[in-house]
């Protein structure tokens, strides 16, 4: 029998879409924003690629998030993988089918025809690797190569990222004919600042889009299996509707709630998030607790839409923690300290804001302040 976790929207129309804007202008890569988690990583995996493959192009996706400290790397390490997939086939009959054949017997004797000739090492150099190894995959795969990078603002964080960033787009732009590339990102702020700051390796190199969420289809799936396992019930599509758009339009965290209300046969939505508020509090306590008071305040005052830099926030900080005062300096600090928590996001051209809706209404709660 099917589960909530087997439910899955299919999106092969937006799929080919991207593909016929990355076909309209070779070498200029897609940025897609949307928050995290509101599907653009399944949507790589499951609708892109397999539109690409079919689009005479080989798919390589490559997560920047996981590898935060050498992304360039981690793009590497997904190009050589996929280099190994055609030149190692993991069949033993595949395998036997790569395997040089030394000796060939004719009528008694035999032939040695030696080792084929081997290519040059690949360059140790990241950035030179990059290139080569593009290069080689599309030669070993006759195709083009749809380069997927994940988080890609992940990029201009790390170590030396303006460089990286350069050699990606040098690569890009040398080896159009073979490599396409698809960016998406959930951090606007870093994503605007990668690509359209005057004077960036990327300025206005890639066409920023933003991803659409899923709509009443996703939200329908979920009622009719409600349904089917519970026959003589049903969850109410506005409801569904009005939590979808409350915690940001976020399908995994919807699939979350409607579980719980299921496992205890609920219907009523504000009755079945009040008990997923109540469940994840333990663990939101638990993310918190590595902060430091000051810290906890500044988290909360943006949670609750202040301006955190404001003259009356900065002044009420002070008041929460004698002895301690709140300046200007003391609140980015917290803020970048919250930043690489990943508790809180910049919206390009706007405030500081909680990434998770439901976490921002569980620090707007009057007894958070307090604990």
């Amino acid at each position: 029998m099917a589960t909530f976790d087997d439910l899955q929207v299919r999106r092969p129309e937006l799929a080919k879409s991207y593909l016929a804007l990355i076909d309209a202008q070779p070498g200029r890569p897609l940025a897609m924003f949307a928050p995290r988690r509101v599907g653009k990583t399944y949507f790589l995996d499951h609708d892109l690629a397999p539109a690409a493959a079919k689009h005479h192009l080989l798919p390589v996706y490559a997560d920047l998030w996981n590898y935060k400290a050498n992304p360039l790397e981690a793009i590497n390490h997904a190009l050589e993988e996929a280099l190994d997939d055609i030149n190692v086939p993991k069949s033993r009959a595949g395998r036997l089918g790569k395997t040089p054949i030394r000796k060939i017997g004719l009528i008694g004797a035999s032939v040695d025809l030696g080792d084929a000739p081997a290519r040059r090492a690949l360059p140790t150099a990241p950035q030179l690797r990059l290139d080569a190894l593009v290069v080689r995959l599309a030669s070993a795969a006759q195709k083009p190569v749809l380069l997927m990078l994940d988080e890609v603002q992940t990029l201009g964080d790390a170590e030396g990222g303006d460089s990286t960033i350069a050699a990606l787009r040098a690569v890009l732009h040398k080896r159009r004919d073979i490599l396409k590339s698809v960016f998406t990102g959930s951090s606007q702020e870093g994503l605007a600042r990668m690509l359209s700051t005057a004077g960036a390796p990327m300025y206005q190199f890639a066409q920023l889009l933003d991803f659409p969420a899923l709509g009443d289809e996703y939200l329908e799936l979920l009622a009719r299996h409600f349904s089917s396992i519970h026959p003589a019930k049903s969850l109410a599509l506005e409801d569904l509707r009005r939590l979808y758009v409350r915690i940001g339009h976020k399908p995994g965290l919807l699939k979350d709630i409607v579980k719980g209300m299921s496992a205890e046969g609920a219907t009523d939505i504000d009755v079945g998030v009040k008990q997923f508020l109540t469940t994840q509090a333990t663990i939101w306590n638990a993310l918190l607790q590595p902060l430091d008071s000051f810290d906890r305040t500044v988290l909360v005052m943006i949670a609750r839409g202040l301006p955190p830099l404001g003259r009356e926030t900065l002044d009420a900080i002070t008041a929460l923690h004698a002895g301690k005062t709140a300046t200007v300096s003391k609140v980015r600090a917290a803020i970048d300290r919250l930043l690489r928590h990943n508790l809180v996001n910049k919206v390009a051209n706007g405030p500081v804001v909680v990434d998770d809706p439901l976490l921002a209404e569980h620090l707007r709660a009057p007894q958070t302040l307090a604990s």
